[in-house]
């Protein structure tokens, strides 16, 4: 049938599609990489890489990433801060959540180069030495934790749940924790460390 699925219309439909995926498959342009960042040619012309400097629980920290990667793969990869989890990689679980100059973020849905300069707290530093922060103790205390993959996640979106003021009453609580789902059903108690830690309790 003329301008159906053969003849020439499906082999244009191809090539079409072929070239398509090869201008995928390409480098990013060095023109691309984020304002700030210093952005590295590589000798074998393959990709662009840049510097990216970051204080990280107080402490200064400096790798050398592809532009793509992302914070998450950063703290994980580069730095070795496992505690922060890679769940959905789709900003969809929350498991990742970081709070980046104190506001949170969804690490796995954002660029490490956009964040140079930047002041990052993962769930490593939330501690104070060998004391737990007072929402961590209030996860422990209410049995928020379950199989604790998302717990991470959880505490540092609760910390700045509470520093936010969004923390006023257990409805409040919900919608303002809406984007860290728990996966075991936890969240009952979960709301209830929250609600006592920004009690003082």
């Amino acid at each position: 049938m003329p301008g159906g699925f053969g003849g020439a219309s499906a082999v244009g439909r191809r090539r079409f599609l072929v070239m398509s995926t090869a201008a995928v498959g390409l480098p990013l342009p060095a023109s691309r990489s984020a304002p700030g960042s210093s952005a590295v040619l590589t000798p074998a012309g393959t990709g662009t890489t840049s510097t990216v400097a970051l204080t990280v629980n107080g402490k200064p920290r400096s790798a050398v990433v592809d532009n793509r990667t992302s914070l998450l793969d950063l703290l994980r990869e580069h730095l070795g801060l496992p505690g922060t989890k890679k769940g959905c990689d789709q900003g969809a679980c929350g498991a990742c959540t970081v709070l980046v100059d104190e506001r949170r973020v969804n690490s796995c849905l954002t660029f490490a180069v956009m964040h140079d300069g930047a002041h990052v707290t993962t769930i490593e530093g939330l501690a104070y030495g060998d004391r737990l922060h007072p929402l961590q103790q209030a996860f422990i205390d209410h049995d928020g934790l379950q199989c604790g993959y998302c717990t991470p996640g959880q505490i540092v979106s609760g910390v700045a749940c509470i520093a936010e003021g969004h923390a006023r009453s257990r409805e409040e609580i919900r919608e303002w924790m809406s984007g860290n789902l728990c996966r075991c059903g936890a969240y009952t108690n979960i709301v209830t460390a929250i609600e006592q830690t920004a009690k003082g309790g």
